[in-house]
């Protein structure tokens, strides 16, 4: 079974490579590793060209930002299974995409699996600042402000061509948007995993500027109305309590 990582950059050169090693140095071993960059113009391309080996599909050239970038990858890729890490981001430990394609390889009904997060500081990914538990997807899962994280998710190819991709007319939503219309309006099965998956360093581009949150939320509320769902009473502020608990 194949495994496809999607990793989109642009002018990261300070931890592509940390992400690119996470991929490479995982023990399952049939997977494709696609690097779709911006057209970046430090030393990111350069050390991409340095580093990739002949699993690897690398792509530089201009895009409409970060969700045209993974469209891009999930439009050619190969893999039985896509995940996507970030070039900021890392898997928890070597033997990540093991453990999960066998989750897949064990139970053939399985679509979509997910589990947890956290966030490190940018020059230290063992210190942990907030950890994003997953939890189980339950009835009221999105209403109560849930949301399982992005980077931990792995979806089969086939998934996308019932779903679709990101949408682009969100500029920081467009991940919640898919998510939602993904275990909203779809009947997949999924399987949570209580697993550290990803290591995620803070200073994100919502997490920019003040504007950037109240955007993303105005997204959200979007989403939910954009997929015929009704917005849950006191939803963003249940979303707010939720973030302040995975400090704690």
């Amino acid at each position: 079974m194949k495994v496809s990582i999607i990793t989109v950059v642009f002018n990261n050169e300070k931890t592509i490579l940390d992400s690119i090693l996470s991929v490479q140095n995982q023990t399952y071993k049939n997977i494709e590793h696609i690097i779709i960059d911006g057209g970046s113009t430090d030393n990111t391309i350069k050390i991409i060209k340095n580093n990739i080996k002949s699993n690897c599909i690398f792509i530089s050239e201009k895009d409409d930002g970060l969700y045209d970038a993974m469209n891009k990858g999930i439009r050619i890729a190969k893999g039985n299974i896509i995940g996507i890490l970030n070039s900021d981001d890392i898997y928890n430990d070597n033997n990540i995409i093991e453990y999960i394609a066998n989750k897949f390889i064990l139970d053939t009904e399985v679509k979509i699996l997910h589990g947890d997060l956290v966030y490190v500081k940018k020059d230290d990914t063992n210190f942990k600042i907030r950890f994003w538990n997953s939890k189980n997807i339950s009835t009221n899962y999105f209403e109560n402000g849930h949301v399982p994280p992005h980077p931990t998710l792995f979806i089969t190819n086939d998934v996308y061509s019932k779903v679709g991709l990101f949408d682009l007319n969100y500029k920081l939503a467009a991940d919640y948007e898919f998510i939602l219309r993904l275990f909203k309006k779809h009947n997949f099965k999924s399987v949570y995993i209580p697993k550290l998956i990803v290591r995620m360093r803070l200073g994100g581009v919502t997490n920019k500027s003040y504007l950037n949150i109240f955007i993303q939320n105005q997204e959200i509320i979007k989403a939910w109305k954009q997929n015929g769902l009704k917005v849950p009473f006191l939803f963003l502020l249940r979303r707010f309590i939720i973030k302040i608990k995975q400090y704690f």
